[in-house]
């Protein structure tokens, strides 16, 4: 198979096919998939179908990776874009700019995401996925345009034992608990109950709270330190090797992360410091896979589908809370649903509720709108 180094003004197809995979579960893929499960009774699929939920506290499900591996892949970008269109002393203040606009754009963005247009402040949640995102993407890319390699890695290594520490020696007692890994004993929670105006999503806990961006920022950074050796000259040519290497990459942290978890729990609520490495090294590795198969080897017949999503991903994520797409299928889809025996109806709206989205999707695609932030 033909293979060539990606340049640095090529955008890597691999990134946007993996974005748009990710895009899929929250998109209706997951609905699909359990109804499936549900119609058919394959075990595969049952037990797939059990991925596809967030675990209760500690531990780990398919489903808890979706909103980490976004900030991966958002990290994984930014070297490509800082070196195309910052690069240089005289566009320092403009870059600092952008980095700040955009993470506050999307807190913004998750603030309205979570609870429409209200003016209700006192019952507001302002926590929320896009502003965690947003905050924790710009502080490792201010870590990252301020630092060199070794600092970099120092930093992310830095971010996950202080937080470790923190939570391990300040357990909150305000609300009796004596787990500091628990929801009511963690600093993070109380952080949240203390210093969070509004509501928290969990009552006495947030998951997209204030102290947990400080590992997202970790998260982020890892995908920053991938998109760095991609697009280094490094093994330029041998990128099999390279990928390998990235492979190698993953598996370790998946060991770091599972030893790590024995005593500081695998948690996404809390994004602990194991919960970083682990999903972080899943994550590695389903890069690895994706940008192999794309962009070394151009096996690309099967990533279109998933290119339109990842293409615009905030705009879908976005529209499923301003839209209506159940009624926009049961408009389109509903009389050819009702052929089918009723066993058929929970796939098929699934079904239709995905279609609607990436119809809308393929028609921003063809008209090259894109909204980015």
């Amino acid at each position: 198979m033909k293979t060539q180094k990606p340049t640095d003004t090529k955008r890597l197809q691999s990134l946007d096919a993996l974005r748009g995979f990710d895009m899929f579960w929250i998109m209706g893929g997951e609905h699909m998939f359990i109804a499936l499960a549900a119609l058919t009774g394959w075990p595969v699929l049952t037990w797939w179908a059990g991925q596809l939920d967030h675990v209760a506290w500690n531990g780990f499900a398919f489903y808890d990776m979706i909103f980490p591996l976004f900030l991966f892949i958002a990290g994984i970008s930014f070297p490509f874009s800082y070196a195309k269109n910052y690069n240089g002393p005289a566009r320092r203040k403009a870059l600092y700019w952008h980095i700040i606009r955009r993470g506050l754009t999307l807190v913004l963005l998750g603030i309205i995401y979570n609870n429409a247009i209200r003016f209700d402040f006192a019952n507001m949640r302002y926590g929320s996925v896009l502003g965690h995102i947003g905050l924790a993407w710009m502080f490792a890319a201010l870590i990252f345009i301020n630092t060199g390699i070794r600092f970099r890695i120092a930093w992310f290594a830095g971010i996950l034992l202080v937080y470790w520490l923190l939570l391990m020696f300040f357990p909150a007692h305000d609300l009796g608990a004596v787990d500091p890994y628990s929801m009511e004993g963690s600093l993070t929670g109380y952080i949240d109950r203390l210093l969070m105006p509004g509501k928290l999503y969990l009552g006495v806990h947030d998951p997209e709270g204030i102290l947990s961006t400080l590992p997202a920022v970790g998260t982020a950074l890892l995908g920053m330190l991938t998109g760095q050796y991609i697009k280094s000259d490094y093994l330029k040519n041998n990128l099999i090797r390279k990928v390998l290497y990235m492979i190698a990459a993953g598996i370790a942290l998946i060991i770091i992360g599972k030893i790590w978890g024995l005593t500081f729990p695998i948690n996404k609520n809390l994004w602990t410091s194991s919960f970083v490495c682990f999903v972080g090294g899943i994550s590695l590795l389903l890069f690895s896979l994706f940008y192999l198969v794309i962009d070394v080897w151009h096996i690309r017949f099967w990533t279109k589908f998933f290119i339109v999503i990842g293409m615009n991903s905030i705009t879908i994520y976005l529209g499923m809370a301003i839209f209506d797409f159940h009624h926009t299928s049961n408009f389109l889809f509903g009389g050819l649903t009702e052929l089918f025996p009723a066993s058929w109806s929970h796939f098929l709206e699934a079904s239709g509720y995905v279609a609607v989205g990436w119809i809308l999707l393929y028609f921003l695609y063809k008209k090259k709108i894109f909204l980015k932030v």
